[in-house]
């Protein structure tokens, strides 16, 4: 290698996924940016490679790392970029790195491989002709119901990650929002021991027991419908009667039966 940034994807669960050009690139960098030094530490060890030098990059330290990173590349050195697991830059630190090394005209790599998202989307049993990633979801109540309610109407299969302790509220909240007959898949522990997909409708899914992260993959909007007059009124008023603001209920008829957001929430005001 001549000098340059090489992302590095490391594995999801399984340590074999690994690849052998993975471990060649590894071996062979000059320094290591790692979320965490001790998790990469041990995936070193195990490919006898605990003497390589780590520096930590997570979301704390990037944007401080980032100048000297971009030095170290230009005077020809090779830093590797990898994460805890996963490929750098997908909801993970690395987007800084790679934007500043190439805009100072600098070579940037990549050694692809395992990715949760892509993962639980192709085993997930739902479309993946067309997909939307939209990552981690905020923590704030509202915020999470109005990033959810903004791709109600998206026809793609969405993809989002999720905390074991928020899981139970963000199913509700897409339930509200996308419908409780919308079909999603609960992916967790990929390519490990406890490997689990549970598949079903939103409104069911909401009691499931969470255990550890989660990849959840939700099928996109359906088709428009030619819904009538009285039923959308009948939908609005329905799920207001679940709790929905008047707002919130346009939301969700619209993208229940994919019709207009302000027809839906005028629709009730002219009763």
């Amino acid at each position: 290698m001549s000098g340059g940034l090489i992302l590095v994807a490391t594995p999801i669960g399984n340590l074999r996924d690994l690849p052998p050009r993975a471990v060649e690139v590894l071996g062979d960098a000059d320094a290591i940016c790692c979320e965490d030094t001790r998790r990469t530490g041990l995936l070193l060890q195990h490919f006898g490679l605990a003497k390589k030098r780590l520096i930590r990059c997570d979301d704390h330290t990037e944007y401080e790392l980032t100048s000297l990173i971009v030095d170290r590349v230009a005077r020809g050195e090779t830093i590797a970029v990898v994460t805890d697991a996963g490929t750098p830059g997908i909801s993970d630190p690395g987007q800084r790195l790679v934007a500043a090394v190439s805009d100072a005209g600098l070579h940037v790599s990549i050694v692809p491989g395992p990715a949760a998202s892509i993962a639980a989307l192709v085993i997930s049993g739902l479309p993946t002709d067309r997909y939307a990633f939209e990552g981690f979801l905020s923590r704030k109540a509202g915020e999470r119901a109005e990033h959810l309610q903004s791709v109600a109407a998206d026809r793609r299969t969405l993809v989002f990650y999720e905390a074991p302790h928020r899981l139970s509220a963000t199913l509700q909240v897409m339930a509200a929002v996308f419908g409780n007959d919308r079909r999603a898949a609960l992916v967790r522990e990929l390519t490990k021991l406890h490997e689990e997909v549970v598949r079903g409708a939103l409104g069911d899914l909401v009691t499931h027991d969470p255990r550890g992260e989660y990849v959840i993959v939700v099928e996109g909007a359906r088709p428009p419908s030619e819904a009538t007059e009285d039923q959308i009124v009948d939908a609005m008023k329905d799920a207001m009667k679940r709790g929905l603001t008047h707002r919130d209920a346009a939301y969700f008829v619209s993208a229940t039966l994919s019709v207009n957001r302000r027809a839906a929430y005028d629709s009730v005001l002219r009763q």
